[in-house]
């Protein structure tokens, strides 16, 4: 089961806004991305699957996470 936990996301903003995420915050600690290893899309027009941009980005720590965007809501989420 996926679980979605809500997140705080700072982003590069270039020829758009929210262009990919540069770090996040969770728990009162910040992860600070050093790259994007991966990024993909999700669109349909069921309510239940809302139109997102995912990013498996990893830290600076050497960590890896999946984080997910959801473009309609501006909302940015930690895939556990």
């Amino acid at each position: 089961m996926i679980n979605l936990v809500p997140i705080t996301v700072e982003c590069h903003s270039g020829y758009k806004a929210d262009e990919y995420p540069k770090c996040f915050y969770r728990d009162g600690l910040r992860f600070e991305i050093t790259e994007i290893l991966d990024r993909w899309y999700q669109g349909d027009a069921n309510p239940e699957f809302p139109v997102s941009n995912y990013f498996k980005v990893a830290t600076s720590a050497g960590e890896q996470y999946i984080l997910k965007h959801e473009i309609e809501s501006d909302r940015w989420y930690l895939v556990i």
